[in-house]
């Protein structure tokens, strides 16, 4: 009877195995937050790339139409390709500055800031509502309107 308990108490105070459990819950508790840090970076390099693209591109856009109409429209449809393509579809936004009253006159700028909200990765719409999760990010381009060009 006394043999077979003190088998029991040795294999209850015998450590074998434990480093690989303890390896485990340390490497879980370690990598989920890094796992974690690594998707909210990678999300805010898109929103980045988003407005960089989208404040150029819509620069680009603006200075090369032919008349103020179109110019708006083209800016804003660069803006939008821009932002679709980093998967921010109908989030960005675009504001538009000229520095001479027509602004595609010869020798004038045109400045673009683009800006979106990036919100955090995983986290419920219901918390969102409570507590603002959202990172804002902007881009300004300015472009001068060719002086020598016909239009």
């Amino acid at each position: 009877m006394s043999g077979s308990a003190g088998t029991v108490r040795e294999r209850l105070a015998d450590e074998g195995g434990t480093a690989v459990i303890e390896f485990v819950w340390l490497a879980i508790l370690l990598l989920v937050p890094l796992i974690y840090l690594v998707l909210c970076l990678a999300r805010l390099q898109a929103g980045s790339y988003a407005v960089t693209q989208a404040a150029r591109e819509s620069a680009r856009a603006f200075v090369t139409a032919r008349d103020d109409v179109s110019a708006s429209a083209r800016s804003q449809s660069a803006a939008d390709i821009a932002f679709s393509d980093q998967g921010f579809t109908g989030q960005g936004s675009l504001a538009v500055d000229c520095s001479a009253a027509p602004c595609l006159s010869p020798g004038a700028s045109v400045t673009t800031e683009a800006s979106v909200r990036v919100p955090l990765p995983l986290v419920p719409s219901f918390l969102r509502e409570v507590v603002p999760l959202e990172v804002p990010v902007s881009a300004t381009q300015v472009a001068p309107v060719p002086t020598y060009e016909v239009r």
